[in-house]
């Protein structure tokens, strides 16, 4: 069924439908389609996150209490401490999508904190409408934090990783 406005163009009200329903099925705020020289857009505004009461890199303690483990004597350094100051120099999401760490869920990860990285690195992936998007080092430097998970949605210019 297709529905004419004041300037004439055709628009696909079964297509709008279709990508709202993928909007939710996907929790995206946005998502963009092209065909020749029609494109149509379907945005809705992000629900507000509560913030976490811990960095999303840092995981949660179980639940029930477990012994103490001594650290092995070589361990890797902390990550610093996360404050907006600090992600303004921060890799960001070119894109709405899912984050991946490694290219499969065998693989190591790209990077951890610590690693010494080269412009031009892979540092993560951000799945986006199927397609695979590698996010790289835009200059040398030491990961000092990753802020992502695999496999966590992430939103445009959202900061993923800290390279200095």
């Amino acid at each position: 069924m297709n529905d004419k406005n004041e300037q004439g163009m055709q628009v696909d009200v079964a297509l709008v439908r279709a990508l709202a329903e993928m909007l939710d099925d996907t929790n995206l705020t946005e998502i963009e389609v092209e065909d020749g020289d029609r494109k149509i857009r379907v945005a809705r505004k992000a629900a507000p996150l509560a913030a976490p009461s811990q960095p999303v890199y840092m995981p949660q303690p179980p639940a029930t209490a477990a012994a103490p483990v001594a650290a092995p004597a070589a361990a890797t350094p902390a990550p610093e401490p996360v404050t907006p100051a600090s992600t303004a120099n921060a890799v960001k999401s070119p894109m709405v999508g899912t984050a991946y760490l490694a290219a499969n869920p065998e693989a190591a990860n790209f990077v951890s904190v610590g690693a010494q990285v080269k412009a031009g690195d892979t540092l993560l992936i951000v799945e986006a409408m199927k397609v695979m998007n590698p996010i790289l080092a835009p200059s040398a430097g030491t990961v000092k934090a990753v802020l992502v998970e695999s496999g966590q949605p992430v939103e445009f210019d959202q900061p993923l990783v800290i390279v200095e």
